[in-house]
C-alpha cells in the first residue's frame, strides 16, 4: 500500500516539509502578499525604463541568469558597470524573478546606471550548502568568460563595463557574497575586475541565540523559526550555525586577514534580530584591515526594502530604501 507522505513541518508560511524529505514552497501565509513571491516575466521592451531578460549559460552548465538593462541616452558612449546579485530567502525558497526581487533591482539598475545580472540559484534541501555559493561563482566565472569573449551575451558584449564588476546579495545572498568574493581572491579574474561587494542584512549567525535574536522583533522577512529551520534544512548534514558559511568570523571560518577581498559595502538594519553577528563580522572585516563601508538603516528590519507594501506606504521604509539605494549607488559610482 502505498505510503500517503505527512507534513513534517511548516516554516513560517513559505515552505512545508514532509516525511518524506520533499518541500513544497506554495506561499500559506497572508494572501494578500503572496503577489511578491510571485515571478515577473521578462520584457524585451523597456518599462520604467529597464528591459529584463532571462538567460542559460552554455547548454552544459544549466546556469540561469536574469539580466536588467537600464535605458540608455542615445548621446552616451561609456559603458555600464554590472553588478552580479544573488537572491536571499535561506538558502531554501525565493527565486531570482520573484517580483520582491524584480520590483528592487530594476529600481537599482534605474538609480546606479547598471546592468544587474542575477543568478538563479539552487535552492535547499534538496541541494545543501555550498551549492548556492558554487552557483554564485559559477556566475562570476561566467561574466569572466564573456569579458574574455569566450562567452556571448550580447547586453553585456555591447554594454558592460566588465573593469566594474561588483557582487550584491540579499540576506542569505549576503552570504554567498563574501563567499564568492573570498573565492574571487584567488582567481585570476582578468580582464575582469571585481570592483566592490555590497552584503545585505547577510545572513550571519552563531549556534548560540545573540541578545538581537532574542530581543528583536520578528517579521515575515525574518522570524526565529526560518533562521532555525531553514539552516537545518540548508547546511551539510550534521553541521551547526558555526559553519564557515553562517559564521565567517567564527573559529571554523579562514581568518578574515588572511582574505583577498575588493571593498565592501556592509549593510545593516537596526531592527534585524541577527544584527548583533552582523555587526560582529563587520568588526571583524576592520580589525582584519579591510576596505569596509557601514550603511546602518535605522527603524528598519531584516530586508526591509523587498516588503513593497511598506515601503510604498510606510514612510520609515520607504525613506530608509531611498538611503539604501542612494548608498549603493554612491559606492559604484566611486569604485
Amino acid at each position: 500500500m502505498a505510503h500517503d507522505k505527512q507534513v513534517k513541518d511548516v516554516v513560517s508560511g513559505w515552505l512545508t516539509v514532509f516525511d518524506d524529505g520533499s518541500v513544497d514552497r506554495t506561499w500559506t501565509g497572508p494572501p494578500e502578499v503572496k503577489f511578491m513571491a510571485e515571478p515577473v516575466p521578462p520584457h524585451d521592451d523597456f518599462i520604467d525604463g529597464v528591459a529584463v531578460k532571462d538567460v542559460v549559460a552554455g547548454e552544459n552548465s544549466g546556469s540561469r541568469f536574469r539580466i536588467y538593462l537600464p535605458e540608455r541616452n542615445d548621446s552616451s558612449v561609456d559603458k555600464l558597470p554590472v553588478i552580479l546579485h544573488f537572491h536571499g530567502g535561506g538558502f531554501c525558497i525565493s527565486q531570482a524573478d520573484w517580483f520582491m526581487y524584480y520590483a528592487v533591482y530594476t529600481r537599482l539598475a534605474r538609480v546606479a546606471n547598471a546592468i544587474v545580472v542575477s543568478v538563479f540559484l539552487p535552492l535547499a534541501p534538496e541541494h545543501r550548502l555550498p551549492a548556492a555559493c558554487d552557483a554564485g561563482f559559477a556566475g562570476l566565472l561566467w561574466l569572466r568568460d564573456v569579458s574574455r569573449e569566450q562567452g556571448h551575451e550580447p547586453w553585456l558584449n555591447e554594454y558592460a563595463d566588465f573593469n566594474r564588476v561588483f557582487l550584491i546579495g540579499d540576506s542569505s545572498g549576503g552570504n554567498v557574497v563574501h563567499q564568492v568574493a573570498a573565492r574571487a581572491g584567488e582567481e585570476d579574474l582578468s580582464p575582469m575586475q571585481l570592483a566592490g561587494a555590497i552584503p545585505i542584512h547577510p545572513g550571519f549567525m552563531r549556534s548560540q541565540r545573540s541578545k538581537s535574536e532574542l530581543e528583536q522583533e520578528q517579521t515575515p522577512f525574518l522570524t526565529l523559526d526560518m533562521v532555525d529551520k531553514f539552516m537545518e534544512l540548508a547546511l551539510p548534514i550534521g553541521s551547526t550555525k558555526d559553519h564557515p558559511i553562517t559564521c565567517p568570523m567564527g573559529d571554523a571560518a579562514p581568518a578574515v586577514e588572511e582574505l583577498k577581498l575588493p571593498p565592501y559595502l556592509y549593510c545593516v538594519a537596526e531592527k534585524d534580530l541577527i544584527k548583533d553577528t552582523e555587526m560582529e563580522f563587520y568588526e571583524s572585516l576592520k580589525t582584519g584591515k579591510k576596505d569596509v563601508e557601514l550603511l546602518m538603516n535605522n527603524g528598519v528590519g531584516h530586508s526591509f526594502y523587498l516588503n513593497k507594501i511598506a515601503v510604498d506606504m510606510d514612510p520609515v521604509t520607504g525613506s530608509a530604501t531611498e538611503k539604501l539605494f542612494e548608498a549603493i549607488a554612491e559606492f559604484i559610482n566611486k569604485h
